[in-house]
């Protein structure tokens, strides 16, 4: 499973940085499911799995938090299905891979339920996101970030 890609390793020092920023002191670098009952609070509808601990994030943190993901909705070049979720593309130039890290960090905080892959590609020239998770995150990742229909 690749989390971050440098070509031909030309990026040693941001790999580094972006691996220290994801794990957040922690150790964990892929979010796993196990959100709290307690503190989540049901984001989809119906019986889904996926929840969004809603208390994570103070009312700044979540402000901020959309902001930066309205961003990466609009920003995004290419959307790419995977089987188990989607990838989207971004031009460096128009989303940093800072931003992108900081998004994962933040997220990771109120919806643990999905797994994060950060790839830097094409010599520096792509920055990718790659969500995906257990049976079922397409449907929510498509609803979340107005993935459009095929």
């Amino acid at each position: 499973m690749k989390l971050f890609t440098a070509t031909k390793n030309r990026y040693p020092a941001a790999a580094l940085l972006t691996l220290v920023m994801m794990t957040n002191g922690t150790g964990r670098i892929l979010a796993q499911s196990s959100a709290d009952p307690a503190g989540a609070s049901q984001q989809a509808s119906g019986e889904s799995k996926f929840y969004c601990n809603i208390k994570a994030l103070n009312p700044a943190e979540r402000a901020h938090q959309k902001q930066l993901t309205e961003k990466l909705i609009a920003a995004r070049t290419d959307v790419v299905e995977l089987p188990k979720g989607y990838e989207f593309q971004f031009d460096p130039s128009t989303v940093s891979l800072a931003e992108v890290v900081e998004w994962v960090v933040t997220e990771e905080k109120c919806c643990p339920f999905y797994y994060f892959h950060i790839d830097l590609e094409r010599e520096g020239n792509l920055v990718c996101l790659g969500l995906t998770g257990q049976e079922g995150i397409k449907q929510f990742i498509r609803a979340e970030f107005r993935v459009p229909a095929k």
